[in-house]
C-alpha cells in the first residue's frame, strides 16, 4: 500500500486551527493525522496556508453557468429569468453538456470544492423523445465530473409536470419542459435504476419541486430513495406563487404535502426553504430534513431570505450550495448565509465560523451521501482544499484566526490546492487535469449561444 503524506502549515482540524500537521494518505483514505509536525518530512506534499475538507456544493444545476452575465442584464423576475434557462436547456446535448460540465466542475475544484450534488433534469431530446440510452446527459454529468477530478451526487430529478391543480397528473408539461419529463414517476424511477455509480460518483433522486411533481406521484419518488438509501432533495418554497398555488390546490403548504406524502425525512434535503411557516420549520426539524441554502442566487433572483438558523435551531441540519452559478465560491456562500441573517434580525454573530465552515464541508457531504468526507481524520476520504493566507484578502491575521479569515474575508480566488481521493486536482491555483479553464468555459458556453 503506497503512502502519500501531506505536509499542511496549518490545519482546520473541526473546532480549531492547529500549525504543522501531517497527513498520510493510501487507497484515497486518510490513514493517519499527526501534530507537531514543525517541518514537512522529506518527500511530503507541502501544502501552504489553511487547509481544510474539500468543500460540498449540495446544489447545482451546471448549465445555468451559461446564463452568468446573460440574466444580469435589465431587471425582471425568476419567471422571466425561468426564459432565458428554458432557452439554453433546449441547446443541450450529452456532447456540449459534458464539454460544458467538465469546465463548470472544473471551475469548482479550482474554488476548494470536492463533491457537487448534480440537480439533473434534462434527461431527454427536444420534444421529450429519450436519447438511444435513455440516461446518455446523466452519464454524461457523471463523466464530466469525472474529468475534472470531483465527486459527484447525480440527483436525478423527476420533473412531471408544469404546475400545481387538482387534476390527477398536474398540469402538463408546456413545450420546453418536454425534455425534462418521464411522463410518470413510475418511468422516472425505470429510468433512473439502470444509472450506476462509481469511486467518485453516487446516484441520488429528487424531487424537482411540488408544482414539477403531482402529489399521488410523490410517494413513488421517495420510496425509490428509501429503498436505496439514496439522498433526496427537493426544492421547497422558494416562491410565494408556489405556496399560493400550493394552498389553492391542495389546502395546505408544500412542506405539508411532501410531509404527507412520505418525502422528508433525514435523507431528504430541502433546497431554499425559503418562504415557510412556523409549522413548516417544526415539520422539516422534526423529521431531521436538511436545509440547502443558496444565497447568491437567492439574492441574485430576488428570492428571499430563508430562515436558516431557525431552521437549525428547529433541527434541521445545513448545507449550501451555488445553485445557478451566479458565482461559484462556498466561501462567500458560507459567508453570504451569516451576512443575509444579519439583515434580517440587525444583530451579528448567528454562526461561528466553524459552524459556517461544518455546513460547508461535512454537513454539505453528508446531504449527498458521502458521510464518510468533510473532516481531516483516519478512516475519512481524502478531500481537502487549501486557502491561502498570505493574499490581498488574507494577509495580516494570526494564522489561529484562519478560519475566520477564510470564511469571512477570503474568497475562490485564494484556493491554492485541492486534492480529491488523494490526488492533486489543483496545484497552485492550476487544475491539473483542465490546464485552461477560462478558455474551457469560454469554449462549451460560446457553443450554447444561438
Amino acid at each position: 500500500m503506497q503512502v502519500t503524506t501531506y505536509w499542511l502549515e496549518h490545519a482546520w482540524l473541526g473546532t480549531h486551527v492547529e500549525p504543522g500537521v501531517a497527513l498520510d494518505v493510501a487507497d484515497g483514505r486518510i490513514t493517519a493525522v499527526r501534530t507537531g509536525a514543525d517541518a514537512p518530512e522529506p518527500g511530503a506534499e507541502v501544502l501552504r496556508g489553511l487547509t481544510v475538507p474539500g468543500l460540498a456544493n449540495a446544489h447545482s444545476h451546471a448549465f445555468h453557468r451559461a446564463l452568468r452575465g446573460l440574466v444580469q442584464v435589465g431587471s425582471g423576475t425568476f419567471w422571466t429569468w425561468r426564459e432565458f434557462m428554458y432557452q439554453v436547456a433546449s441547446r443541450l446535448t450529452p456532447e456540449n453538456y459534458h464539454a460544458l460540465a467538465r469546465a463548470v466542475y472544473a471551475e469548482m475544484a479550482l474554488a476548494g470544492i470536492t463533491a457537487v450534488g448534480e440537480f439533473h433534469y434534462v434527461h431527454h431530446a427536444p420534444g421529450g423523445k429519450p436519447y438511444a440510452d435513455p440516461n446518455a446527459m446523466g452519464e454524461a454529468m457523471i463523466a464530466a465530473a469525472a474529468d475534472a477530478g470531483i465527486r459527484i451526487t447525480l440527483l436525478d430529478t423527476a420533473y412531471l409536470s408544469s404546475g400545481i391543480s387538482n387534476k390527477p397528473g398536474g398540469e402538463p408539461p408546456n413545450p420546453h419542459q418536454l425534455r425534462f419529463s418521464d411522463g410518470t414517476a413510475e418511468a422516472w424511477a425505470e429510468r433512473v435504476s439502470l444509472l450506476k455509480g462509481g469511486e467518485l460518483a453516487r446516484i441520488g433522486a429528487a424531487v424537482h419541486s411540488v408544482r414539477a411533481v403531482p402529489a399521488a406521484q410523490l410517494p413513488v419518488v421517495a420510496a425509490w430513495a428509501a429503498e436505496r438509501g439514496a439522498p433526496l432533495h427537493v426544492h421547497l418554497s422558494e416562491q410565494t406563487a408556489e405556496n399560493d398555488a400550493c394552498l389553492e390546490a391542495h389546502g395546505c403548504t408544500p412542506a405539508r404535502l411532501l410531509a404527507d406524502h412520505g418525502v422528508l425525512g433525514r435523507h431528504t434535503t430541502g433546497v431554499h426553504n425559503t418562504h415557510l411557516t412556523d409549522e413548516d420549520i417544526r415539520l422539516l426539524g422534526d423529521s431531521g430534513t436538511g436545509t440547502c441554502m443558496c444565497p447568491t442566487t437567492e439574492r441574485d433572483l430576488a428570492d428571499g431570505i430563508g430562515p436558516a438558523k431557525d431552521l437549525q435551531r428547529a433541527g434541521s441540519p445545513l448545507s449550501l450550495g451555488s445553485d445557478s452559478h451566479a458565482v461559484i465560491d462556498l466561501l462567500e456562500e458560507a459567508r453570504a448565509m451569516e451576512m443575509d441573517e444579519r439583515l434580517r434580525t440587525r444583530t451579528r454573530g448567528h454562526w461561528t465560523a466553524a459552524s459556517l465552515l461544518r455546513a460547508a464541508t461535512a454537513d454539505g457531504h453528508a446531504a449527498l451521501g458521502w458521510s464518510d468526507a468533510g473532516a481531516l481524520e483516519p478512516g475519512a476520504l481524502a478531500d481537502f482544499t487549501t486557502v491561502a493566507l498570505d493574499s490581498v484578502r488574507t494577509a495580516g491575521p494570526l494564522p489561529r484566526l484562519g478560519a475566520e479569515t477564510a470564511v469571512f474575508a477570503a474568497t475562490s480566488a485564494d484556493v491554492r490546492h485541492t486534492v480529491v481521493a488523494g490526488r492533486h486536482v489543483v496545484r497552485d491555483g492550476v487544475h491539473t487535469l483542465v490546464p485552461d479553464v477560462p478558455s474551457a468555459l469560454s469554449q462549451a458556453i460560446a457553443a450554447l449561444r444561438g
